[in-house]
């Protein structure tokens, strides 16, 4: 017999992350992990409604900083916000970002290795993002 996982609580994300549990982090975890697509920030100020504006900013950016989230460009040039499953660091792998949805998958590919940088170069960051049409979007679900 299989036992089911039961999926981590919004509060246990957050305190698996190093995150302090607060109500307004609770509620747009929330939101994130029901969402069935990438919300923006002014989509989930509209379905939280009393969460001000700016605190919703820091909490959007503080899950992606920790993994709780990963935060993409749309087509339009506006961020848009997923959750994901565990706290974990998201430059291990590529990502593939639907044109039409907006949406982020997280791929089981590791990003190509960064070039020779020049002498007295220093990498902070890398992304590496595969842009095209999920499957969803495509009509294709198999």
């Amino acid at each position: 017999m299989n036992a089911q996982t039961i999926p981590p609580t919004p509060a246990a994300l957050l305190r698996a992350a190093g995150i302090k549990v607060t109500q307004p982090r609770l509620r747009v975890l929330g939101a994130l992990r029901a969402a069935t697509r990438p919300m923006s920030h002014a989509e989930l100020e509209a379905l939280l409604g009393d969460v001000d504006r700016v605190t919703l900013y820091r909490i959007l950016d503080t899950l992606a900083d920790h993994g709780l989230a990963t935060k993409a460009t749309d087509v339009r040039g506006v961020f848009r916000f997923s959750a994901t499953d565990m706290p974990r660091p998201h430059d291990d792998h590529v990502h593939f970002r639907c044109s039409r949805c907006g949406g982020v998958f997280c791929l089981k590919a590791a990003p190509p290795p960064p070039p020779r940088l020049p002498r007295g170069f220093r990498l902070e960051e890398a992304d590496f993002d595969l842009r095209g049409v999920c499957a969803k979007c495509s009509g294709r679900t198999s």
